[in-house]
């Protein structure tokens, strides 16, 4: 964190504008702590109160308008009062100028209690890509509307387009006598569909049928344009509506370059929603753990409380390795991305002066880009996993009683199942990651995290995280030996899960170094349980 804050507030000299800013590092962390309580506060207490209400009412559809359920409405007036809108912006445009790492802990605090109320909230950092692409022209105009509370959504998928993005057809055209594009067509599954402020991906160059055809743009809904046809009739996260859009003429600005949508703003985006939905699934594995550890110890069968059963201690000590083991890497990732991210902008700020970054400083862009890039695909698809089968666990727990609507666990359940299908599902994170395994950068990372000093009581998991590491290597120079056709294809999500444990072991073995009381018994289970699915995913590949 020392780093980020370093390459987020550089020299503290904003503190001389904007007495909000911090005066040094020890400042910038108060900060962040005190931001954090008062989203811990609002969650444990507003959305809390108002998350059952939101999932029975859910938004509703008149007129092509969407109306937010009543507790939605609250939620986000709220925190919005309380200054959590625009969080990542710079100051200059109204922004609190946080990190990505905090901005995430937020929206982790904030989805353990409405996990469908957690995406309106979080969709406000798609500004991040109009930041980073767009004109100082429509920074000006839009950055300070999401900071002043304008909600955003994301407009992909269509249709025929889901996974398939290349295929989007919506389509973009210059009206010249207007001077401005106007777009027609349809979106689908678009969550907060009827925001504020919309990016748009959409086919600008005309007879193109793949992704160089494609750009990004944005749309504001006070011009009109865009309605909505339906709001989907989900299994969960109901205060999240899911909407059906239809353009007509609708009028946007590009954003960047034209053919650039896909290729390059699109994935930026994604990224960062990727990021969001590995918070968002870490939530509801908390949530669910919590549900299920307070019914265990309030729950008497058979004479005493069910927690006192060893398969139920052990559904429970499992559920919370895999919450720990997956949040560590979630907020591994996020610092990844806050030091690329921030070397970015001072590139930024650096090139509009007519100077450059160091050799050191690219060179260190270029590390914790790619390693970005590398973690976010297991951050999204190991925790949407978990999270799936920590609300499954926590429902057993519950038994007949967790099937109630009386009980939130359920909810939790039903929320929980989307968190591996959107902003890419599991399948697609293996294909974003496969890449990582055979280049060996998982790998190297591990090998690095070996020699990273620990305490004589985590030394012996530091030794077993080696052999796991060494079956890695030799499981995937097994598969990329081999002559069978589509072997890669066949166990990628083998290699994948085996490249995510020994990670996900290390960054757990570090934090029970720190915090033995908080993390020794959880890197206990999730080392046994690690090495049982690495020998398993090694026999199968052994057979390639």
């Amino acid at each position: 964190m020392e780093r980020i804050v370093a390459l987020k507030e550089g020299n503290f000299q904003e503190r001389e504008e904007f007495p909000f800013a911090p005066k040094d590092y020890a400042d910038a962390m108060d900060s962040y702590d005190r931001v954090l309580s008062i989203v811990g506060e609002i969650a444990a207490t507003t959305l809390a109160d108002n998350a059952e209400s939101v999932d029975e009412e859910g938004a509703h559809l008149a007129g092509g308008r969407v109306t937010y359920a009543r507790g939605t409405a609250e939620n986000l007036r709220v925190l919005h009062q309380a200054g959590t809108s625009g969080m990542t912006m710079p100051r200059r445009y109204g922004g609190l100028n946080f990190p990505i790492t905090p901005y995430t802990m937020c929206d982790e605090l904030i989805a353990q209690r409405d996990a469908g109320f957690s995406n309106i909230w979080s969709l406000q950092n798609c500004i991040h890509t109009l930041y980073e692409f767009g004109s100082e022209e429509q920074r000006q105009k839009y950055i300070p509307r999401v900071c002043n509370g304008a909600t955003m959504s994301m407009d992909l998928t269509e249709p025929d387009a889901g996974s398939d993005l290349q295929s989007v057809m919506l389509r973009a055209t210059y009206d010249e006598a207007a001077g401005e594009w106007r777009l027609n067509g349809v979106k689908r599954f678009i969550t907060n569909g009827d925001a504020d402020l919309h990016l748009v991906l959409a086919r600008s160059e005309a007879g193109t049928t793949d992704g160089r055809g494609l750009s990004m743009f944005i749309y504001d809904k006070e011009r009109g344009g865009v309605d909505v046809r339906r709001i989907e009739n989900k299994m969960g996260i109901h205060g999240s509506p899911t909407c059906e859009l239809t353009f007509r003429d609708a009028p946007a600005e590009l954003v960047g370059s034209t053919r650039m949508g896909l290729i390059k703003y699109v994935m930026a985006l994604m990224n960062g929603a990727r990021l969001g939905i590995a918070a968002q699934s870490v939530a509801l594995s908390q949530a669910a753990y919590d549900e299920a550890l307070a019914y265990a110890g309030e729950r008497r069968q058979f004479g005493k409380a069910i927690i006192e059963f060893p398969a139920v201690k052990d559904m429970l000590d499992l559920m919370k390795a895999r919450l720990d083991a997956g949040r560590a890497l979630l907020y591994q990732c996020a610092r990844y991305v806050d030091i690329y991210k921030a070397l970015e902008d001072v590139e930024r700020t650096r090139k509009a002066a007519g100077e450059v970054l160091t050799p050191e400083e690219r060179q260190e862009m270029k590390k914790y880009a790619r390693l970005a890039d590398a973690l976010t695909p297991l951050a999204k698809g190991m925790n949407s996993e978990m999270c799936n089968q920590n609300c499954y666990d926590g429902l057993q727990i519950h038994g007949g009683s967790g099937y109630m609507k009386e009980y939130p666990i359920q909810r939790y359940y039903r929320d929980a199942r989307i968190t591996s299908i959107y902003e890419g599902t599991t399948q697609l994170q293996v294909v974003a990651a496969t890449r990582y395994v055979t280049s060996g950068v998982y790998l190297a990372l591990c090998r690095e995290m070996e020699e990273q000093p620990v305490t004589p009581e985590v030394q012996p998991y530091q030794e077993r995280s080696r052999r796991m590491a060494d079956l890695l290597e030799q499981a995937t120079q097994k598969v990329k030996d081999a002559t069978a056709p589509d072997a890669l294809d066949h166990m990628a999500r083998r290699l994948y899960e085996m490249a995510a444990l020994c990670v996900m072991s290390h960054l757990l073995q570090y934090n029970a170094a720190q915090r033995p009381d908080l993390f020794a018994r959880s890197l206990e289970t999730f080392m046994d349980y690690a090495e049982a699915e690495l020998a398993k995913h090694f026999t199968i590949i052994g057979k390639v």
